[in-house]
């Protein structure tokens, strides 16, 4: 998830009418505060984490208040809180102050595409505000729709029947879920969830869904993004510079998704494919210094950028750089092979040569020449290098690397800093 919590998520359910909590900001003044506790009684206050960080309700990251004074100490506490939820580490900056919505019913709803239907789908369930991973299977519906025809009223209505959800939620919820799908999939996002969803009573007992909590996930190659007009900012999730620096490079046409695994690596693996990227960052493990994906026919300027910047923060220490991906079937190797290679080339104009052994395992349109422009270009720079074409087996290859690093570690590097004339 990218865009978590109600500061954000209020403003793009407000984009297709979805009724949501009221939300304050960390700027909120003791006044907007208090005006909020008269009205609603109870004030969740919550830290503001970047990016998506689960569990923070049994980690006690949500303070209650019915008075201001609880509700400026808890923000005090959970201003620059941290939080660790598996893998993933962050740190707070700021709160929000959400009005308490009082509901006998929660529900917990969500569309993500789900690779057994190859289709959107919606799960839900009347039994919200758990991880509905604790609640029995009877008591969840998931739902694929076509894509073409959008979320109807109607699968909501069946889903909702077939799990036994009370009658009284099930009107509010038809009228309401499906401008859920069109938030989805006008503005590019990959997935969308809301837990809960509090069913609020209202004038002669009608309820209203009202979302309190919001997750959602968004393709960022995906033109559609851009209409929501969305801070940078808020896809900058606790991440080094290096990340920051390749995400500003993000275009439509070419992929810029990386993350560091490692920066005490000695494999630098710029992986083109999401397949390929899987079984490079298994196989090389702790080795590898990023996952990447750097496919979708990155034009010549994109990939010298993307090259120039991986370059700039790892080089030095690798051992291997190792260029892999699949057989494409659009991606011009030529392009994205000589963009690598010049941006190699004034790398160690610029910051001097280091030693070093690449590897190359790639097919793909132009693939012939791309591989000769590069040998053209580590020949020049007296870089050691392996090619490997379309037909030999990627996980060969991989395996090939680890082994050069290996030699490397073992005295390969000196080996050729000599030949290079230059310093291990």
């Amino acid at each position: 998830m990218e865009v978590t919590g109600m500061l954000t998520g209020a403003q793009l359910l407000a984009h297709v009418g979805f009724p949501a909590t009221e939300v304050l900001g960390p700027d909120a003044s003791e006044d907007q505060i208090q005006a909020m506790i008269d009205g609603h009684g109870l004030v969740f206050v919550k830290p503001v984490f970047r990016g998506g960080v689960g569990m923070k309700g049994k980690a006690g990251l949500i303070g209650r208040a019915r008075d201001l004074r609880t509700a400026l100490a808890e923000k005090e506490r959970l201003y620059f809180a941290e939080h660790r939820h598996g893998n993933a580490t962050a740190k707070a900056n700021g709160v929000t102050f959400e009005a308490g919505v009082p509901a006998e019913h929660e529900i917990y709803f969500s569309i993500t595409d789900d690779t057994r239907y190859r289709a959107p789908t919606m799960t839900i369930t009347h039994r919200g505000g758990v991880d509905i991973e604790e609640l029995d299977k009877t008591e969840i519906a998931s739902i694929p729709f076509d894509a073409l025809t959008g979320l109807k009223a109607f699968v909501v209505a069946n889903a909702l029947t077939d799990i036994g959800a009370p009658k009284e939620v099930i009107s509010p919820l038809v009228q309401h879920l499906p401008k859920l799908w069109e938030l989805m999939h006008h503005y590019g996002m990959t997935t969308l969830e809301l837990n809960p969803i509090r069913m609020r009573p209202g004038k002669e007992g009608r309820l209203t869904p009202i979302a309190c909590d919001f997750k959602c996930g968004f393709d960022r190659d995906d033109p559609r993004v851009g209409r929501l007009g969305l801070p940078p900012h808020l896809f900058a999730a606790d991440i080094s510079d290096f990340e920051q620096e390749v995400n500003q490079l993000r275009t439509h046409q070419g992929q810029s998704d990386v993350f560091v695994i490692n920066e005490a690596g000695s494999i630098l693996a710029p992986t083109f494919g999401g397949g390929a990227n899987s079984l490079v960052t298994e196989v090389l493990g702790e080795a590898a210094i990023i996952s990447s994906d750097f496919g979708g026919n990155p034009p010549y300027e994109k990939m010298k950028a993307v090259a120039a910047i991986c370059y700039r923060h790892f080089l030095k220490q690798t051992n291997v750089l190792f260029i892999i991906g699949g057989k494409s079937n659009n991606t011009d190797i030529l392009e994205t092979f000589r963009g690598m290679g010049d941006a190699l080339r004034e790398h160690f104009s610029k910051h001097g040569p280091v030693p070093l052994y690449v590897v190359v395992g790639r097919g793909g349109p132009n693939l012939v020449r791309g591989m000769g422009n590069l040998a053209d270009t580590l020949d020049s720079l007296g870089v050691p290098y392996r090619f490997f074409g379309f037909d030999s087996a990627i996980s060969e290859v991989v395996n090939y690397a680890k082994r050069i690093d290996d030699w490397m570690r073992a005295g390969g590097r000196e080996q050729i800093a000599r030949s290079m004339n230059i310093a291990a």
